[in-house]
């Protein structure tokens, strides 16, 4: 049995969930937490970390066109 009491946490008088929930289950089903990515263990919903961002979103480069001969 896994302790239960690691995925919510008590806030005055509310009860707040530290884990995320999957989505596509519902509230009902907490997905695990990897290093690199969050999976749902019933659907196998994965969601990924993004690399190298603090706070936000960093920006993507467009790619270069490479000229064809």
């Amino acid at each position: 049995m896994t302790d239960v009491s690691k995925y919510y946490k008590i806030e005055g008088d509310k009860l707040v969930r530290t884990h995320r929930s999957c989505p596509k289950c519902g509230p009902s089903v907490f997905m695990a937490e990897h290093y690199d990515r969050f999976t749902c263990g019933n659907c196998k919903y994965t969601v990924f970390k993004r690399k190298g961002t603090k706070g936000g979103q960093r920006k993507r480069s467009p790619r270069k066109r490479k000229k064809s001969s």
